[in-house]
């Protein structure tokens, strides 16, 4: 008897755990609670380069620079009509997709000891809250990302944010100097795991997130160009350092500025900027700008002119707005750039000339303009002047940074270009 009763209580204990296992319908396999950093970095990297460096936000600091335009009846965003609906997910998006999930990546890594994955990460983040900072001011950092610990985050200063970009760039180079247990490759889109690259990116952001500081309260232009010049020894030293997320341009891996210059859209490009390239006989016109279909003219809309026919304006080539197109992020010619600003606040304009050539001769280089016109643009443009080094550094960075969030922060700081 005792005999059938275990017999009996180990078949109930067996059918009540297969029973368990088969109705616990509750997890559910395609979308888990917890996954490797293999798998969160991806995402995140694609959410910079759409969402904030190809996507909404990125696009109205265009038709602010007077890069873009829209061939849309007056007032709209290209006349400064700008509302919270307009950005609102911009904002969003920064906070879920892009700082969460670097966060619990960073998180996860060091607990991991996985140290590479936890200094891309930490670059991200400086580079996200850099990006953020600049567009919005003070924003939400110390006391966000901690989800329903805290719903209601304090604002953080800009002066506060930017002490944690520096911080943040130097733990990933302390990272980056760590034996990393797990190392990214292929699930890091920009560099495929390559470190040393990564170091390159965290000085040349030092140099950048300096250089804006050159006016700020308790900073002097002097000392910050000290920062960026000390830094800019590690950065970026060519064009195949350049931070940048190429498309392959199939269907769902679209270049994100082809969905805002597309057939359908009616984003263009603004007269402001073509004309420029115009004036000044740059030979990087017809690889930058498309021709108008209507025409074979390069013309943009004037800002706050009436609607005109869309076929009779230009958009950008398809080397930037192709639905294969690469985004550029953060390039060796603005690392240059950089480095010619912070040398004409030290040594001025004659020590500044050869680095703003080199520059601009990295750009044209990266479009393949040959070196004899390269030269020919060069000499027309003249030497620099006390009175002219800083508006032809920012007049040609802004070229290089052609429809870059960077461009629109160079002007608020300097005021060139002119709009």
């Amino acid at each position: 008897m005792k005999k059938l009763l275990y017999i009996l209580l180990s078949f109930t204990l067996l059918v009540a755990s297969g029973c368990k296992e088969y109705l616990d319908v509750n997890v559910d396999p395609n979308n888990p609670l917890d996954v490797k950093e293999s798998l969160l970095l991806p995402p995140a990297e694609l959410a910079i380069s759409r969402s904030l460096m190809s996507g909404n936000i990125a696009w109205i600091t265009q038709q602010f620079m007077q890069v873009a335009a829209l061939n849309q009846p007056n007032p709209q965003i290209g006349t400064y009509r700008l509302l919270h609906t307009d950005i609102d997910g911009d904002w969003s998006s920064i906070y879920t997709d892009e700082l969460i999930n670097l966060k619990i990546l960073i998180d996860k890594a060091e607990k991991n000891d996985n140290y590479h994955y936890a200094a891309i990460a930490k670059i991200l983040t400086a580079f996200t809250l850099g990006t953020t900072t600049d567009l919005w001011g003070d924003i939400p950092y110390s006391q966000a990302l901690l989800g329903n610990e805290n719903f209601t985050a304090a604002y953080d200063s800009q002066e506060d944010i930017y002490t944690a970009i520096q911080s943040l760039l130097d733990a990933a180079i302390a990272d980056i100097g760590k034996s990393s247990l797990q190392a990214p490759g292929t699930d890091d889109y920009f560099y495929q795991g390559n470190m040393e690259q990564w170091q390159k990116v965290a000085y040349t952001l030092k140099a950048r997130y300096a250089m804006h500081l050159t006016k700020a309260p308790g900073h002097t232009a002097s000392a910050q160009a000290d920062i960026a010049l000390q830094a800019l020894t590690n950065g970026m030293i060519g064009n195949d350092d350049d931070l940048q997320m190429v498309y392959p341009g199939a269907a769902g891996q679209e270049n994100g500025w082809w969905f805002s210059f597309n057939p359908v859209s009616t984003s263009i490009l603004a007269s402001t900027f073509v004309d420029s390239l115009k004036a000044r006989n740059d030979p990087r016109l017809p690889i930058m700008v498309k021709p108008a279909e209507d025409t074979g003219l390069y013309t943009g809309r004037p800002i706050g002119t009436d609607v005109g026919v869309l076929t009779t304006y230009s958009i950008p080539s398809d080397m930037y707005s192709g639905i294969g197109a690469t985004n550029y992020i953060l390039t060796y010619s603005e690392a240059l750039f950089l480095k010619a600003e912070a040398t004409l606040i030290k040594s001025g304009y004659a020590a500044a000339e050869p680095i703003y050539q080199e520059g601009i001769t990295a750009h044209m280089l990266k479009l393949g303009i040959s070196q004899a016109n390269i030269n020919t643009y060069l000499a027309s443009r003249g030497t620099l002047t006390d009175e002219n080094a800083l508006q032809r550094i920012m007049e040609e960075k802004n070229v290089a940074n052609f429809l870059n969030i960077e461009t629109f922060n160079d002007w608020r700081r300097t005021g060139f270009p002119a709009i």
